[in-house]
């Protein structure tokens, strides 16, 4: 289970209302390296509003959107790479808009309280996939408690796919 954060982030859905500041946050320099072109990171992102297979929200603390995550089932997407994990998987992705945020342990603490809400949820394992070089991201999902999985080509490169397992209830047996 990843660890317990302090309940001030919230997660509300994407809505078209939110791309202008997704925009902004998507043209931030440290955005760049990790996310791309960012008019291209903001149409995918725009789809998104109405996927089945992906559910984008906005992260809030204590009421201030900070940044984006999405999940997605990797078998409801055609030809996803992670279609070998444990059926109810779901992938994470997500960033924080706000440069003064950044390396001041709000990655970890947002990753851990939305895979314990998917956990609730009844999702069986977590994967995510950073690049092999963001090695800020990799710390963070490892202090959430991600293990490596190992290396994967994808459409976008080199990835390090990365998951967290829903441990609730098998000690109790």
């Amino acid at each position: 289970m990843p660890p317990k954060v302090p309940a001030e982030y919230s997660f509300r859905p994407l809505t078209g209302n939110d791309m202008p500041l997704l925009a902004r946050w998507l043209a931030e320099p440290h955005m760049a390296a990790w996310w791309g072109d960012a008019a291209s990171a903001l149409e995918e992102i725009r789809g998104h509003i109405d996927s089945i297979s992906v559910e984008p929200f906005i992260v809030e603390l204590d009421g201030k959107p900070i940044g984006y995550i999405q999940s997605y089932d990797p078998h409801l997407e055609d030809e996803n790479p992670y279609q070998d994990q444990p059926t109810g998987t779901l992938g994470i992705d997500q960033f924080i808009g706000v440069p003064e945020l950044i390396g001041k342990g709000h990655g970890t603490g947002l990753i851990g309280a939305f895979v314990e809400m998917l956990f609730e949820e009844g999702a069986p394992r977590v994967i995510t996939d950073p690049h092999p070089a963001n090695a800020a991201a990799i710390r963070a999902y490892e202090k959430v408690g991600f293990q490596p999985i190992g290396r994967r080509q994808t459409e976008q490169g080199e990835v390090l796919l990365m998951a967290i397992d829903n441990d609730e209830g098998e000690d109790e047996a």
